[in-house]
């Protein structure tokens, strides 16, 4: 969801400075609130998760297909009214889908569901541990259905939208794009609302090993970098979120991660996770008893409510045996999603040094025209030539971080609003609108080069053509 302010308004009094950002002075403040998560900004995932009032329809756009000739054969006879594709879909192998006590709420236990779903992947000819499962990702995000209150809101969606499915594109079949727009479970408004949808997906997509929830004001800004799934399946990790170990485990703090981006693994202990973490939500009798033990427990909580955040700061916490450990991997090794405030300022800087690592003779390979579907090629190439470690590379770790001048991977806009129309206080409209437009633009160049373009300056939507062998014939 959207982050919050760590300082909570005047009634939380001084702040605690952040001691994981690194800044000039006079920017504390700004990173407080990307580290907060969810209260302030809570509006904005007005823009995120969907489900603030119900809709008769559920409307959602998703791509993903089944992997084994038998179920490929199914979707795309159905289409047509033969016998044989009627036959396929009455005569298919019984799986969980079949029990009529299945439901998708958040209001039921699932059990069982590594047996049920490895069952469900053999019968449709899928090897649970083979890379076509292992590798498989649905990306969940969404907006809500109504439009937005704020001018330039439904505008803006529709870029953040774009940025997602242009990242999705560009690493092929394995990662599909889910954007959704219907309410789940009305009751769980804003921040709340990615559990459900989240859930959902889980049992929509057993062919995928991962669900990434991506909060609509976050953008790619690295179009290159792919998630770790190695790394993470050799620790062990079924849950992945950007925060620090000791804030979280240790000091217990409401700001200690970031809920707005994360990634868990689809089995039982991610349903088992889901279904905890939303039993503190308002669509549970015990929400309210909830934000009160919230505001007891955890260090510099600034009201009563029970946010996404602090409950899952708080389960991590109060039961790390169960709930962290191994199993939950705090990440910032990269920016899994960065403060917008700390990045879009220094994103010329990073495309001058990108630029200036192509222009190198060395390097000439990279300049060549190539088809998008050769992006990852070329990625691959293009992280060699900017390794940090090498002569006239890039500094700073794969995928961006608060040192060096690496490609963030993830600039997330919190507190900016963009569909609720009022940013955070801390921040002026202009220069949220300045930073969104900087960053998606930034994405934007990465993709039109394969298109022979690029944007005529940083704030400008118009686009140039670029000269052979850019960008070492660029003036």
């Amino acid at each position: 969801m959207a982050s919050e302010a760590k300082a909570g308004g005047a009634a939380a009094g001084t702040p605690k400075p952040h001691g994981h950002l690194v800044l000039p002075p006079g920017r504390t403040r700004e990173a407080l609130a990307f580290a907060a998560g969810a209260v302030a900004s809570a509006l904005l995932l007005l823009c995120s998760a969907s489900v603030l009032s119900p809709t008769p329809v559920p409307n959602i756009v998703t791509s993903i297909p089944l992997s084994s000739s038998h179920s490929t054969s199914i979707l795309t006879s159905s289409t047509t009214t033969t016998p044989s594709a009627a036959a396929a879909v009455s005569n298919g192998p019984r799986t969980f889908y079949d029990d009529p006590t299945l439901t998708y709420t958040i209001h039921t236990h699932i059990s069982n569901w590594d047996t049920k779903r490895r069952t469900w992947l053999h019968s449709r000819g899928l090897d649970p541990s083979s890379p076509a499962v292992l590798n498989r990702v649905v990306m969940v995000s969404g907006s809500q259905p109504e439009p937005c209150k704020g001018a330039g809101g439904d505008h803006l969606l529709l870029l953040f939208l774009k940025n997602k499915l242009d990242y999705c594109r560009l690493h092929g079949d394995n990662i599909k794009l889910l954007y959704n727009t219907a309410h789940h479970e009305p009751s769980m408004v804003a921040y709340w609302a990615k559990i459900p949808a989240v859930r959902a997906a889980m049992l929509a997509h057993p062919d995928a090993e991962w669900v990434w929830w991506v909060d609509a004001d976050a953008v790619f800004t690295d179009m290159d970098f792919a998630l770790p799934l190695d790394k993470y399946a050799a620790g062990g990790h079924d849950l992945v979120v950007y925060g620090w170990d000791s804030e979280v485990y240790e000091e217990r703090s409401w700001v200690g991660l970031n809920a707005g981006v994360f990634l868990i693994r689809n089995c039982q202990w991610g349903l088992d996770l889901l279904d905890a973490w939303a039993k503190m939500g308002p669509a549970f009798p015990e929400y309210a008893r909830w934000g009160k033990t919230m505001r007891e427990e955890l260090e510099g909580k600034p009201n009563e409510e029970s946010d996404d955040q602090s409950a899952l700061v708080y389960l991590l916490s109060k039961d790390p045996a169960k709930w962290g450990g191994n199993r939950t991997l705090l990440e910032t090794g990269y920016y899994f999603q960065g403060y917008w405030a700390e990045i879009v300022g220094r994103l010329d800087g990073v495309a001058d040094r990108y630029a200036a690592v192509e222009r190198a003779r060395r390097n000439r390979a990279l300049r060549r025209r190539h088809a998008e579907r050769e992006h990852h090629l070329y990625a691959a190439a293009r992280d060699e030539a900017v390794d940090g470690r090498k002569k006239g590379g890039v500094p700073g770790p794969k995928g961006g971080g608060q040192k060096g001048w690496r490609r963030p991977f993830v600039t997330h806009f919190t507190g900016c609003q963009p569909c609720g129309g009022a940013p955070d206080r801390k921040y002026t409209r202009r220069r949220c609108e300045e930073g969104v437009r900087r960053a998606l633009a930034f994405a934007d160049d990465q993709v039109l080069r394969a298109y022979g373009f690029r944007h005529a300056a940083p704030l400008s939507d118009s686009v140039v053509p670029l000269p052979f062998d850019y960008p070492a014939a660029a003036r």
